[in-house]
């Protein structure tokens, strides 16, 4: 447990890291989130408790890193007025919660005190130790201020959640980051403009940041140590490369990216754009997402997507997925590509998916019917007593190997359920289906 201007992360200490002196010391400074900082928001009133009638509340900032997480806590902190206190639910415990809970109580009690609590990482937190956080927070001992970077749906106890307020962090846009690097370059508490940033050095630390400001500022620190190791006052592009040489890739393989990144990938697919399916593909793969999950998402899309517009669509993916379990790793990303190009690029028709849910609704309604009695099954004895197979007409016996026979029960006679497009395959099967209706109907 640790105040949050603790000597080891004190922003003024002139080898803190850049991105820890730059933190922002008002919700003024604060770029990026101005949905978060309207007068009267929950963060207002909670550094500065005229901003609204009602009491401050508890809050859970959910968003990627580098957001402001920390940062919103930090500008808190000086605001508040009141006992500031830090935990790390990486090191935290139940006990460690009371105790904050109980000096929290004593202190609103004796002093009129209240006391914030920043709760860092709490999807860590076990339910166990979620649940310890509840009396305090219900009876108002504590205002938390949780942060974390996963789903809070998923990962916080639904009567935390209850009792506070999910605040959505987004990643910075490009002006946002591009305005704290400027800023970190000349201002005295960042690299006081001992270095310049040519606009390629610059435009090339925004892309590669992808909205994480942490990041971008740690880059620039790197980039500007390099430029000064060499006696240069100009950061180059070259400087920034040796910095930081590839994008961090944002992907959690058990959260709402993994949900994210697979959906749009699936409707990249059906949505025809084979570029947008690759680079969602790459995404997963370079993420360490099973490829064995990418291949069953393929082999649905196969069917659900494309269907009988390509039905050598579903081959491919059957076919893609066993060769994953074959071969594996890093090999197998040329065999889903190739999956991918297929159902990306062929003729999309989801014919047979409504076909199947539309039979499904039916029998779900009631509307199942007797099994025709030239249909049942006559090769048991009494079969025949009871009229099963009676009038039956064997399909290979006429001309066309089509009968002139009902096949659906009475009350679903006119049902159609699958209704081809006429893209593909598809066209085909649609002008050989209505043939088909129209010999089994007898018209």
């Amino acid at each position: 447990m640790s105040d949050l201007f603790s000597v080891d992360d004190a922003p003024d200490r002139p080898s803190a890291p850049l991105a820890v002196r730059m933190r922002p010391r008002t919700l003024d400074d604060v770029v990026g989130q101005g949905h978060l900082l309207e007068p009267g928001s929950p963060l207002r009133r909670l550094v500065d408790p005229t901003q609204g009638p009602a009491g401050p509340a508890s809050v859970v900032l959910w968003g990627p890193p580098g957001t402001g997480k920390t940062t919103l806590a930090h500008v808190v902190s000086g605001g508040t007025g009141g006992r500031f206190v830090e935990l790390s639910a990486i090191t935290a415990g139940v006990r460690d919660v009371r105790a904050v809970m109980d000096a929290a109580r004593d202190d609103l009690a004796l002093h009129h005190r209240a006391t914030v609590l920043f709760l860092d990482e709490i999807h860590r937190f076990t339910k166990a130790q979620q649940d310890a956080l509840l009396p305090g927070v219900e009876n108002r001992w504590v205002v938390l201020i949780a942060a974390t970077t996963e789903n809070p749906s998923f990962s916080v106890v639904a009567p935390l959640l209850s009792r506070s307020l999910v605040l959505t962090l987004r990643p910075l846009d490009d002006d946002a980051v591009r305005s704290l690097i400027e800023r970190a370059v000349t201002e005295p508490r960042g690299l006081d403009g001992q270095v310049e940033l040519t606009p390629d050095a610059l435009e090339h630390l925004v892309r590669l940041a992808a909205g994480d400001a942490r990041r971008a500022l740690t880059a620039l620190e790197a980039a500007a140590g390099a430029a000064l190791h060499a006696q240069e006052r100009e950061v180059t592009t070259e400087h920034a490369e040796r910095a930081i040489d590839a994008a961090v890739l944002r992907y959690d393989r058990e959260g709402d990216q993994h949900y994210d990144v697979a959906s749009a990938f699936i409707k990249s697919m059906r949505g025809s754009d084979v570029d947008a399916s690759l680079h969602y593909l790459a995404r997963m793969l370079e993420a360490g997402e099973d490829p064995r999950f990418v291949a069953r998402r393929i082999v649905i899309a196969a069917s659900e997507d494309v269907g009988m517009a390509d039905p050598t669509a579903l081959l491919t993916a059957v076919a893609a997925a066993q060769a994953v379990q074959l071969i594996g790793m890093p090999e197998a990303r040329i065999v889903l590509a190739q999956a991918v190009v297929h159902l990306a690029t062929a003729p999309k028709s989801n014919a047979a998916y409504r076909g199947i849910d539309a039979a499904i609704a039916d029998v779900r309604a009631g509307h199942a019917g007797t099994v025709p009695a030239h249909l049942r099954d006559a090769h048991y004895p009494g079969a025949g007593r009871l009229g099963h197979g009676k009038g039956y007409v064997y399909s290979h016996d006429e001309p066309h190997g089509v009968a002139e026979q009902q096949y659906l029960p009475d009350s679903l006679v006119d049902r159609e359920y699958y209704q081809p497009t006429d893209r593909g395959a598809e066209r085909e099967i649609s002008s050989r289906l209505e043939r088909l209706r129209r010999i089994l109907r007898g018209r």
